[in-house]
């Protein structure tokens, strides 16, 4: 089927133009001429999303028919959406784009042949077409990508409101996912975020039914792509900047699968937080953050000088850079490796009770999967004043169409088959809960990180913690002993204690919700 019968066929007609596959150079002249971007002074093109900076989960919806209804795990995640609306919805989105023009990717998710999906990303600005460009995998091949055929459709009408009162939406955005047609319906928002997430979600009901495990995280390897690391975590755990190592090659930093061949990126793209980011904290994400081609969203420029500000949070904590993952030096040039010889689990717990690092037996790290602990602190959102425990199924609740239970089965059936080392790693404060004890330190992280990849910490002697009940090691090269165990660093034992049963109590009451 040629270009002209697909549009024909979702019905898109009278469009003023289409753009297709526009080079970097190109949608940058694009968005400037709209003046939808500013160019840095680095080289860099940084754009404001306007109303949301974030994603919007209330506003998701998918399609209820016969191949979701039985499937999909319905709630407040999974919300349904009647197909006669949606039918109507996209009828409404497709006479708005008439008389635009349209820019058009086309590009694919999964960089293990084998799984494949090919995308078209259609919107009406140029800069999401370069963010779907970055965050995606290009076929280099112009012959195979002129007869690309997309599995998926996605269209992308920021501009586009609905009327939540005809429309039945939550609110003016919406993000609709419908399997029947194999197309995802974005518009009200400019956050760019939601375009990869809504891919990642439909990965996430596709391929279990391949027999692939999708996975929230970030993976490496060392020097033998079958030396591989797997880091699952929340957003501001350290999921990029800890699996994003000099000595180590980057496998991606953000979604993948896990098939009977190992590990492989979703992406090809790299889509990281920068606020406050520096050249001495994090060097390779703040090179690649500046560079020609990558793109900053909700970042601050200055208007006469064109600098960047990573320190300005005026418009928000969620300021991000979307770049190609080559931008990061030594990326695997496969986005594979072979299956996790560790498996860390990386949690910002602002209790101040859980250590730096702990071993999990393979119950216990079935536990921590399908609970997907951190938290959240003062500060961070309105109205909270207390450290707020968060709980995200298997690391990625919002993206999961299944019950969280047919992730954590896969989970399970993997390492019960390879049998990883399987870490706990703590990256939020010690001595005390946010406001008292300190932050571990960023290079204790990375310190702990070594030890386990390199093999060394596995050889530690352990002792069994009084809570949690995991194993905590006695000791570990270049980190002070006294910080890995949380007992030893609070000044208040009584309080530490009441921490421990608090968090306690919270880990059992979300797991018994689940089970």
């Amino acid at each position: 089927m040629n270009k002209d019968s697909m549009l024909e066929m979702i019905q898109l007609k009278n469009v003023t133009q289409i753009y297709w596959d526009l080079s970097v150079a190109e949608l940058y002249e694009q968005a400037i001429k709209r003046h939808e971007a500013l160019l840095s002074a680095s080289g860099s093109l940084v754009f404001h999303t306007g109303q949301y900076k974030g994603r919007t989960p209330k506003d998701k919806f998918i399609v209820k028919d016969q191949q979701t209804t039985e499937q999909v795990n319905w709630g407040k995640i999974n919300q349904p959406f009647d197909p006669l609306s949606y039918k109507r919805l996209k009828s409404k989105i497709l006479s708005y784009l008439q008389d635009r023009e349209l820019f058009i990717q086309q590009c694919y998710a999964c960089s293990n042949p084998n799984h494949r999906i090919n995308l078209w990303i259609l919107s009406e600005r140029p800069i999401y077409s370069l963010f779907s460009r970055n965050l995606f995998i290009v076929e280099k091949d112009p012959e195979k990508r002129m007869h690309l055929v997309p599995d998926f459709i996605l269209i992308h009408a920021p501009g586009f409101r609905a009327d939540p009162e005809t429309d039945k939406t939550q609110s003016g955005a919406f993000i609709i996912l419908n399997f029947a047609e194999k197309m995802i319906l974005i518009g009200g928002t400019g956050y760019a975020g939601e375009i990869k997430k809504a891919v990642f979600t439909v990965l996430n009901f596709l391929l279990p039914q391949k027999g692939v495990f999708p996975m929230h995280c970030s993976a490496n390897f060392g020097k033998d792509p079958e030396d591989s690391a797997i880091f699952f975590g929340l957003s501001g755990t350290g999921k990029t900047t800890l699996s994003i190592d000099s000595t180590r090659n980057l496998i991606g930093d953000d979604e993948h699968g896990w098939d009977d061949s190992g590990v492989f990126n979703f992406e090809g793209g790299c889509y990281a937080k920068v606020i406050r980011i520096s050249k001495e904290g994090e060097p390779e994400i703040y090179q690649a953050a500046l560079r020609f081609g990558t793109i900053l969203e909700n970042v601050i420029i200055n208007p006469q000088t064109r600098e960047i500000d990573f320190n300005d949070d005026s418009l928000t904590e969620n300021s991000r850079a979307a770049f190609p993952i080559e931008y990061i030096p030594n990326t695997s040039a496969q986005l594979a490796g072979g299956h996790p010889k560790n498996i860390i689990m990386l949690c910002c717990d602002a209790f101040g009770v859980l250590p730096p690092v702990a071993k999990l037996n393979p119950e216990q790290a079935i536990y921590y999967f399908l609970l997907g602990y951190t938290a959240k602190i003062a500060g961070t959102e309105a109205g909270i004043q207390e450290p707020t425990a968060v709980f995200s199924p298997c690391f990625g609740s919002p993206f999961l169409p299944l019950s969280p239970k047919a992730y954590a089965r896969m989970f399970k059936e993997k390492i019960e088959k390879h049998k990883p080392n399987i870490w706990l790693l703590n990256t939020g404060w010690t001595g005390g809960p946010y406001g008292i004890g300190k932050r571990i330190a960023l290079e204790t992280s990375r310190r702990l990180v070594r030890a386990i990849l390199s093999g060394e910490l596995a050889k530690a002697d352990f002792v069994q913690e009084e809570y949690f009940h995991f194993s905590i090691p006695q000791s570990c090269p270049d980190v002070p002993t006294e910080i890995l165990h949380p007992s030893k660093s609070w000044k208040d034992l009584s309080q530490y204690e009441k921490k421990s049963r608090e968090l306690q109590a919270l880990f059992a009451q979300n797991y018994h919700a689940l089970a």
